[in-house]
């Protein structure tokens, strides 16, 4: 029996034929007869280029559902599909070309001629385009090509896709995912979530991260739904196709963009029947105020790179706010004391640690980073700090990189942010550590002031929230000192970047 990821989803896309797969904005559709073709033609090209069993193909292109074709084609041959970031710059995707090793670098058509350098530079044998409007060097190979209609037969821990962690604390390392990873969390996924070939998810996420590939994309397939494709997410655009979807995927920032927006109203989303977030927290202010205008309350959920999904609210009962949920069907977690190793009673905050048929083999190339963080017993450690409530939901209080230790206490971000956030004038704050002299870190808040928030007496300042503070948090887990921003910087999913805030005030509290 093969376990090819291609193999379950052919199933499925035979089965609904002529039924939309992709769809864009512009009038481009992809039925699921078109996808199998279109991938047995990308096959084809990849094999003439090529990329055998087990190769590596490393792709940065713009989304498109050429993209996702050709995700399909790599899976059809047993090749590893490896998604680059498309904001990563030439150095960077040297760093993964020389690591990788690929057999195959597609790229942007206006990108060619620096690929081909890059390339060369790496020793990666081959290169190819791929537009954004089905244009390219690749797709004029698949129309000329002997197409694969078969698909290799494949182990299920054979890889399926290695992707790159952003590399905040260190080099990236390359996440390796197998066959029954993505499988088994795709099918956990869609029965979690109710999905259905009825189902028509509106997917502006980007597609080279596990949310837009291996959680949408993936899911879709495994149910036969149909996707609406939009190359970003707009505000726009997003309205226009409320009436006409029945989920959307999302990051915190597009429910905060939506819940500004007087269009949403209960009438607006009344064919909508699922709001899923994940990537970043979602505030329980955003949670309370989408619920209010729309009547749905969103469903957000936990994962990694490392391990695709492992908790979500329910579909089916309370879905509450600030937290993540409960463990998926099938995956195990337990959260661990920081220093003595071992589990923590309910109420109180350690490492979370999870296990499952969704969670990596380990890190492309690093045995020593793969033994420090997938255990033996094949639990993983999740670097974040979480806790579970009376009533058996895990929240996410941080990660355990980002926790302050300031005089010996340790303060925990989120509890101190959440108390920032309560002030009307506040949008958002991040806490962080920073170098002190007297306590090893000292407890810094950097916030954003809300829109709308004028210059002069009624503006929010340092003092007003370090008072609103006093009394409702210990001493030790004020802050030292309060700056504010106009944004905070993100990463492409929306997570707050603080080793950037961490790396910009690094010099506030200096040595005497």
């Amino acid at each position: 029996m093969s376990h090819n990821l291609f193999d379950t989803f052919a199933a499925q896309m035979r089965k609904r034929a002529d039924a939309d797969f992709i769809t864009t904005r512009n009038g481009r559709r992809y039925s699921y007869t078109d996808a199998l073709t279109q991938s047995a033609q990308l096959a084809g090209a990849l094999t003439e280029l090529g990329v055998k069993q087990g190769d590596r193909v490393a792709v940065q292109v713009d989304k498109s559902p050429e993209a996702i074709l050709l995700y399909l084609a790599c899976l059809r041959i047993g090749s590893v599909y490896l998604p680059l970031n498309t904001g990563y710059t030439g150095d960077e995707i040297r760093y993964f070309l020389n690591d990788a090793e690929p057999a195959l670098f597609v790229c942007r058509p206006k990108m060619e001629e620096q690929a081909r350098a890059l390339a060369a530079d790496t020793g990666c044998p081959a290169v190819a385009t791929l537009g954004h409007a089905a244009d390219g060097s690749l797709m004029d190979a698949a129309q000329q090509a002997a197409p694969r209609e078969d698909s290799v037969a494949l182990e299920k821990d054979d890889l399926a896709a290695i992707l790159y962690t952003s590399g905040t604390t260190g080099r990236s390392k390359g996440a390796m995912l197998t066959h029954q990873n993505l499988a088994s969390n795709s099918k956990t996924l869609a029965s979690a979530w109710h999905f259905s070939a009825d189902d028509r998810l509106i997917h502006a996420l980007p597609i080279f991260h596990t949310h837009g590939l291996f959680v949408a994309c993936n899911v879709t397939l495994m149910a036969g739904a149909s996707m609406l494709f939009l190359p970003k997410f707009d505000v726009d655009e997003i309205f226009a196709e409320l009436p006409h979807g029945s989920v959307l995927m999302g990051v915190p920032t597009f429910y905060t963009r939506l819940v500004q927006d007087e269009r949403l109203t209960p009438e607006m989303t009344a064919n909508m029947r699922l709001f899923v977030s994940g990537s970043a927290p979602l505030t329980s202010e955003t949670h309370a105020a989408f619920e209010a205008k729309t009547g749905h309350a969103i469903l957000e959920r936990y994962g990694m790179t490392e391990t695709n999904m492992n908790l979500s609210n329910p579909y089916e009962g309370a879905r509450r706010a600030g937290t993540v949920g409960k463990p998926l069907p099938g995956v195990e977690m337990r959260i661990i004391d920081r220093e003595n190793g071992r589990e923590v009673p309910q109420g109180e905050i350690g490492i979370l640690q999870v296990r499952g048929p969704n969670v990596f083999t380990g890190y492309w190339r690093m045995p020593e980073k793969t033994r420090e963080e997938l255990l033996e017993d094949g639990f993983f450690i999740t670097g974040d700090l979480a806790m579970v409530d009376d009533q058996g939901y895990v929240h996410i209080v941080g990660r355990d990189k980002d926790l302050v230790i300031s005089g010996g206490y340790n303060v925990y971000p989120k509890e101190v942010e959440q108390v920032i956030d309560e002030l009307d004038q506040v949008a958002e704050s991040a806490v962080i550590g920073l170098p002190h002299p007297d306590f090893g870190e000292g407890v810094t808040a950097v916030v954003v002031r809300q829109q709308g928030a004028t210059p002069g007496e009624d503006q929010l300042e340092e003092a007003a929230v370090i008072e609103h503070l006093d009394g409702r948090l210990a001493k030790y887990k004020q802050p030292k000192r309060v700056f504010f921003v106009d944004e905070l910087p993100r990463n492409t999913m929306g997570k707050v970047q603080k080793n950037e805030l961490r790396k910009r005030f690094h010099d506030t509290y200096p040595s005497t």
